[in-house]
């Protein structure tokens, strides 16, 4: 697999992995598969969630977008003190809450009591992310054996993206919305059983101080600036909505400079100075960004226009998931024959390839979406392969947790982005296109204008006549807003490739030493 071009190898043969290794390696993918499922498995309970909350259009958004979100704030400080306590620990103690409050959010009473454990469940996923990389990456010394496993890490967590939808379709059609949060139970159990048998602690020897300020301003930058790309969606550009993002970056900047200042710093900004390394991260966060954004849209067209069954709907996704995973594990055969940056850049062209087949598919077929969701599935696994490798070949061992945690936070980043910038111009644009019937009460005319699920739940109490016009109207500007939302997306994919050209082309292939 490719490394950045400074990456430098020592000239003695890396002790090769044995078969305790590799175990590990299995049993630390249970977080992450858990992890990434989470991230998209409520793609599929959108509807149910819609019909038995009744959430608003921001809420709903929110409940989408508030554990990625508290997961990209708080994966670089729990990497930190990762690196300080334990990676093992962290695992286990995020492990057990993460079980937790997943038997809670099962049970959520309304909206906001869902948002809430949502955003408990990013704090102890947070524990869990950082540490699965770090100690792949203490694990695993021969580059060959390394480049291997994190082949299967990157592809079991831009799979496991894919594999929720198909998990909540597969749970929704035989329980109710709740129980897709109860999944975790039967994942952690196992886990919290084998990691200590298998999994051996590491830590930085040399850890930097807490940093609390740090920790406050990097979440202080990310939320303002999400709730303010949602503001925007919700009530359209306004000075208030622009200065609570101008909050958000000028936090950020705070931070950035902190960290610049510090001599032990909690993110190691220095890196970004290294073009391949800052193109690499950029590539990882678009490549979920266009995964997440695609199911955001998908989903809800596969259930609510077309009208399959959830499982039915799970289904059309099953071959792009299966390509995800393969082309996830060929990028690491891949980057021994082609330059790190041609398959970056192939990659991010195929997930334009992908929307503008959506754009172009302008009745919605199911063999459409599922032609679409394959050519995605292709480029998510090239570019998330060999940019989580351009990205962990920079750091030192001791410095895995912190490294990691910053190929993370681009991951959770772009997912929370997905569905942010993405969701927000769909609901935008849905709502600029839905005609409501003249008749319908104050309430309902306002449900039935903010989301396709809210439409479908007053039609049903309407007139046919009126509920038929409202449906027709509702799945229409739905439509219209998936197109629109699949060419800015092709803009965004042919914009990153071109800077992926530019910031990638020193990168070359790491050397591998002989066996002896």
């Amino acid at each position: 697999m490719a490394s950045i071009s400074t990456f430098s190898t020592s000239t003695h043969t890396p002790q090769r992995a044995g078969i305790r290794t590799w175990i590990a390696l299995v049993v630390l993918m249970l977080p992450v598969l858990l992890v990434s499922v989470d991230n998209t498995v409520l793609s599929f309970a959108i509807p149910s969630i819609s019909l038995a909350l009744t959430p608003s259009a921001s809420e709903l958004l929110w409940i989408i977008d508030v554990y990625p979100l508290v997961l990209a704030a708080l994966l670089v400080p729990m990497g930190s003190m990762a690196d300080r306590f334990g990676r093992r620990k962290m695992l286990l103690i995020g492990s057990i809450g993460f079980a937790a409050v997943s038997i809670f959010a099962a049970f959520a009473p309304n909206a906001t009591a869902l948002i809430g454990y949502r955003a408990l469940l990013g704090l102890f996923g947070a524990m869990l992310m950082p540490s699965t990389l770090s100690l792949i990456r203490n694990l695993f010394l021969h580059p060959a054996q390394r480049r291997t496993a994190i082949a299967i890490w990157a592809a079991g967590f831009s799979g496991g993206a894919a594999l929720g939808p198909i998990v909540g379709g597969f749970i929704l059609e035989h329980f109710w919305w709740g129980a897709v949060f109860l999944m975790a139970v039967p994942v952690l159990i196992p886990f919290l059983i084998l990691a200590p048998i298998f999994v051996p602690e590491s830590k930085d020897p040399n850890p930097g101080k807490i940093d609390v300020w740090s920790i406050l301003l990097s979440f202080g930058a990310m939320l303002p600036a999400i709730f303010g790309i949602k503001a925007i969606a919700e009530s359209g550009v306004s000075l208030m909505n622009l200065g609570i993002i101008a909050v958000g970056l000028a936090l950020g900047v705070v931070f950035v400079r902190r960290q610049m200042r510090r001599e032990n710093p909690m993110m190691d900004v220095s890196l970004f100075k290294n073009p391949v390394f800052s193109g690499s991260v950029s590539a990882n966060l678009l490549s979920i960004f266009a995964l997440v954004g695609f199911l955001y849209f998908i989903t809800q067209h596969l259930q609510l226009v077309v009208g399959l069954s959830p499982t039915h709907a799970a289904y059309v996704l099953v071959p792009g998931l299966a390509i995800t995973i393969v082309f996830g594990l060929l990028a690491a055969n891949l980057a021994n024959h082609f330059r790190p940056s041609w398959l970056v850049v192939g990659g991010l062209l195929l997930n334009a390839t992908a929307f503008l087949i959506v754009w172009l598919n302008t009745d919605g077929s199911v063999l459409g979406i599922i032609i679409a969701f394959a050519v995605l599935g292709a480029g998510v696994g090239t570019a998330e392969t060999i940019s989580n490798d351009l990205i962990l070949s920079a750091a030192p061992p001791a410095k895995a947790g912190a490294a990691s945690a910053i190929s993370e936070t681009a991951y959770e980043v772009g997912s929370v982005l997905g569905t942010a910038v993405l969701g927000s111009i769909l609901a935008a644009s849905y709502r600029m296109n839905v005609v409501i019937p003249q008749g319908v009460s104050a309430s309902d005319h306002e449900t039935a204008s903010q989301t396709l699920g809210g439409a479908i739940d007053v039609a049903s109490a309407l007139p046919a006549s009126q509920g038929n016009a409202l449906l027709e109207s509702a799945k229409h500007a739905f439509d219209s807003g998936s197109g629109t939302v699949a060419m800015v997306s092709v803009v965004v994919m042919l914009a990153a490739a071109l800077m992926c050209m530019w910031t990638l082309r020193s990168a070359v292939t790491a050397p591998e030493p002989a066996d002896h």
